[in-house]
């Protein structure tokens, strides 16, 4: 099959930050496709620019091994989706672009970091989107914009060509009107690559199946606690009795280091943050220094006028968390949460297939409403913890609250993402019959 792909998106939800002539495609698992590809993943001759001032006017010489695959596969790349500024944020607000609008309600934010990418499968604009998850930034918007989104095992599809915010935490991953459409863009985008090393060779071949008679899952108190709306939670939890209707079985479940999981977050991610992120300096990424100041002067004059509030105070809590005398306080600190509490999901699993609660404490925000950095990072509470065990997260859209589309998040061990997607088309196959 050849041809082109006609593509002109209505974006008035400022879903894009580039869009893209089409070449012609070819056969594929998914020729004739269009999918958006999220703004800090390297694409060949299209400018990439992580949401940044920065790197306005980039443009990579090389794809990104997912891309290198969708091309494969027959997909047409229409465009490089709006989000948070390199990854950090949970609403796209904090994108050099301006914020892009949640298609469920426009008075409302998308989520982040992947907020371009959901706002766009959402509203129809394309079938599929790539996104990225570091702390929830795929399950957030697809929770808040009522979308399908799989933050995959960590090491299970190639970081090569993502520009990198937290080496350690974060996926590349699907994101889709469907759970099957998840799975088919799973299957294409999950193959090994030499070239990143913290990959294992575990290829993604699966037809989802809604057989999950004797299903066991895990029901952890932590992600129904303090904080969590009690109409999101009710959502929940009526979520999960659908699944024990189609046979399976649920089982108390706990998670104590959830306690710890959020401040172990973010003294993680600032700190990765903080290391990759120096390499915009003018010299080696972004516009050319003033070589009339010292180096120090010009840096600091060339960062402070082009990277934005948010990612100003994440390099400065990442530097601060690593300097000398304070990194065995937080930083090692912070790493000895994070294996509590992949041992606490290991000791879950003993007892459980999955496990399932919210996606998120509450449904979308509007725009503006969350000024203060701390309330903002609340909001990840019940999506880091599965970045900091490395293992397969899905939200599924599973009601609503005032109109305002609600996520069922189910979780599973590592390199066991066919179930969880499993447990996900049941459940959607059930709601949509």
């Amino acid at each position: 099959m050849a041809g082109t792909l006609e593509f002109s998106p209505d974006d008035r939800y400022n879903a894009f930050i580039t869009t893209c002539r089409q070449a012609p495609f070819s056969d594929g698992a998914l020729a004739g496709t269009a999918v958006a590809v999220k703004d800090n993943i390297s694409t060949k001759g299209i400018q990439t620019t992580c949401a940044s001032k920065i790197l306005e006017g980039y443009v990579p010489p090389y794809d990104a091994y997912v891309v290198e695959l969708l091309r494969q596969a027959g997909a047409a790349i229409v465009g490089k989706t709006n989000m948070d500024e390199f990854g950090m944020g949970t609403t796209t607000e904090t994108s050099a672009f301006g914020p892009t609008q949640n298609p469920a309600d426009p008075s409302r934010v998308p989520g982040g970091s992947s907020g371009g990418s959901a706002a766009a499968v959402a509203a129809g604009l394309v079938p599929m989107a790539l996104g990225t998850d570091t702390g929830g930034s795929i399950r957030c918007p697809a929770a808040f914009c009522g979308i399908v989104g799989l933050k995959p095992t960590y090491g299970r599809v190639s970081r090569y060509g993502l520009i990198a915010y937290a080496n350690s935490l974060e996926q590349i991953g699907p994101m889709a009107q469907t759970v099957e459409d998840v799975s088919k863009l799973m299957s294409v985008i999950a193959r090994y690559d030499p070239r990143d090393s913290t990959m294992i060779d575990r290829p993604y071949d699966h037809r989802p199946s809604a057989e999950i008679k004797g299903l066991r899952v895990g029901i952890p108190e932590e992600y129904f606690g303090e904080g969590v709306d009690p109409r999101v939670a009710e959502s929940v939890r009526d979520a999960v009795g659908i699944l024990e209707g189609l046979g399976a079985e649920t089982v108390p479940v706990s998670i104590p280091g959830m306690r710890h999981a959020l401040a172990a977050y973010y003294v993680i991610c600032t700190s990765e943050a903080s290391s990759n992120l120096a390499r915009f300096d003018g010299v080696r990424y972004g516009p050319a220094v003033d070589t009339r100041k010292s180096w120090h002067e010009a840096y600091q004059d060339l960062r402070q006028e082009l990277f934005g509030a948010e990612v100003r105070r994440r390099i400065m809590l990442g530097t601060f968390a690593l300097s000398a005398g304070y990194a065995g306080k937080y930083y090692a600190k912070a790493q000895i949460a994070r294996r509590n509490i992949r041992e606490d999901f290991e000791r879950a699993f003993c007892d459980a297939d999955v496990i399932a609660g919210p996606t998120m404490p509450t449904t979308a925000f509007r725009l503006g409403e969350r000024s203060d950095p701390i309330s903002m990072y609340l909001s990840d509470i019940l999506t880091a913890p599965a970045n900091l065990a490395g293992i397969p997260a899905i939200s599924v859209p599973c009601s609503t609250v005032d109109g305002l589309p609600v996520g069922l998040q189910i979780m599973g061990r590592q390199f066991e993402d066919e179930r969880v997607v499993d447990a996900a088309f049941a459940y959607e196959q059930e709601v949509r019959a």
